[in-house]
């Protein structure tokens, strides 16, 4: 708490503060890491790997240089963890979660911090608001863990099982992608229907967002009470709501049935599969492409056409003020409508039945140019000083940016360079969107106290 106390008094702007807070936790989770005791065969970790493990567990990534299985001992494992949940829900939560555990007033600023940490556009109801997301946090998590261990234990025993459990719970809601199950990680569980539906739906209950979360358990208990029916409960779900879950929806079904289509045949990736499990791990494939970092097959195998379909999932990501990277499927789609809207020749966005502000329309554009432009730099950075294929290093740096953590097993032979570039995308990928739209939502009246007349600009 003290540290907390001493970063505010620096009297940085949230907008500095949220990404500083990030960095802080790295540097420290590096520390930690390199200390002997939590190195599986007692010795120190050298700076780099500590600082990329740091940085993949804080940015919720999942791309490893060591085997999170092999390498790292209980205490590095449980560091890991540890760094996962801060990533996961934000160091500013975290900290806020402390403050009021131990009593501590909120002041203005606090909660203004507290409000950009979480994107949110009210004050209101703010300390109720943290609390029903760390609750709700760790109750799904405790829920994912036991599932999980109705699998783990009888395999692993009872210790070693309910750690495994723990951990992926954890790290499957966080979307991080690190597991302790063993060397052949979720591969082994490719068919196991338990492992693979508890992953699936831990992924996307992280990934759309905890406003979403609320709002469908409000709604939906105001139709129980009063009768409703289900048309009329969706009827009264916000627009952000509707959006989210029509949108994601349409994602992770598209992109099943896009994987499948691609890799039936395909024997690196599910052509050697039962239709069943064709279908049940393209729809896995799809939903971990959106920042979750989990695999049941090597993304080496598969096709060119498939990588591009990745490309785009990974870069979307999940959804805003939840635990996903990407540029959010908000963000996207405002972009998608504001084409349309363009070439359809309409004045206004509209989306179910509720119109969409210019200044929205600005930071989708703003968010998702800015992300294209970080792919376009780092990926060139990658290719320079790690000789790689153009389609494995733009897979590594959309993955990291995307806070995803698939790989095309391009991660454990990045050179020293190369990893540190990776480490930056991964950097920018957790704080970036965050950042931007804080940025992006600070008050510029200001700015443009001068009216010059309309230009005249060709554009096309």
């Amino acid at each position: 708490m003290k540290l907390f106390k001493k970063i505010r008094e620096i009297k940085l702007s949230p907008v500095q503060i949220i990404p500083a807070s990030f960095l802080l936790t790295i540097i420290v989770g590096t520390l930690i890491l390199m200390l002997p005791i939590c190195s599986a065969k007692g010795e120190t970790t050298a700076l780099l790997t500590a600082l990329f493990t740091a940085t993949t567990s804080v940015c919720v990534t999942g791309l490893v240089v060591v085997d999170t299985y092999m390498h790292w001992s209980f205490a590095g494992q449980l560091v890991i963890l540890i760094l996962v949940q801060i990533g996961g829900l934000g160091m500013i939560a975290v900290a806020s979660m402390l403050m009021r555990l131990t009593g501590r007033k909120f002041s203005l600023t606090d909660r203004m911090l507290l409000r950009d940490a979480f994107n949110l556009n009210t004050d209101s109801k703010l300390l109720s608001f943290l609390g029903e997301v760390l609750k709700g946090t760790f109750i799904v998590e405790g829920i994912g863990a036991i599932l999980y261990a109705t699998v783990f234990i009888p395999e692993f025993g009872v210790r070693k099982g309910l750690w495994r459990a723990i951990f992926n719970s954890v790290s499957a809601f966080c979307n991080a992608g690190m597991d302790v199950i063993g060397p052949n990680s979720m591969g082994d569980y490719k068919d196991n229907p338990i492992v693979m539906t508890v992953t699936m739906l831990l992924i996307i209950l992280g990934g759309i967002g905890f406003v979403v979360w609320f709002d469908v358990i409000d709604k939906a208990g105001e139709g129980i009470r009063k009768r409703f029916t289900p048309k009329m409960v969706i009827g009264r779900l916000s627009e952000h709501t509707k959006l989210v879950l029509s949108f994601s929806m349409a994602l992770i079904f598209g992109g099943m049935l896009l994987f499948l289509g691609l890799e039936y045949n395909n024997p690196e990736t599910i052509g050697n599969m039962s239709i069943g499990g064709k279908l049940v791990n393209s729809l896995f494939e799809s939903v971990t492409l959106r920042t979750a970092g989990f695999t049941t097959f090597s993304q080496s195998g598969l096709s060119p056409a498939s990588c591009l379909a990745a490309y785009v999932l990974m870069f979307i990501g999940g959804s805003p003020i939840g635990t996903a990277g990407g540029v959010k499927t908000v963000t996207m789609f405002l972009l998608i409508m504001n084409v349309r809207t363009y070439v359809a020749h309409q004045d206004e966005k509209v989306i179910f039945k509720r119109r969409v502000s210019e200044e929205s329309m600005r930071k989708a554009s703003a968010v998702v140019f800015v992300g294209v432009g970080a792919v376009f730099v780092l990926t060139i950075a990658l290719s320079v000083v790690n000789p790689v294929p153009m389609e494995d290093a733009l897979f590594e740096v959309v993955s990291a940016c995307g806070t995803v953590g698939l790989s095309r097993g391009l991660t454990p032979s990045l050179g020293r360079a190369g990893k540190i570039v990776v480490i930056i995308a991964m950097y920018l990928g957790r704080i970036g969107p965050i950042s931007l739209v804080a940025l992006f939502s600070r008050n510029r009246s200001g700015n443009n106290r001068i009216n010059y007349s309309e230009g005249n600009f060709y554009v096309g």
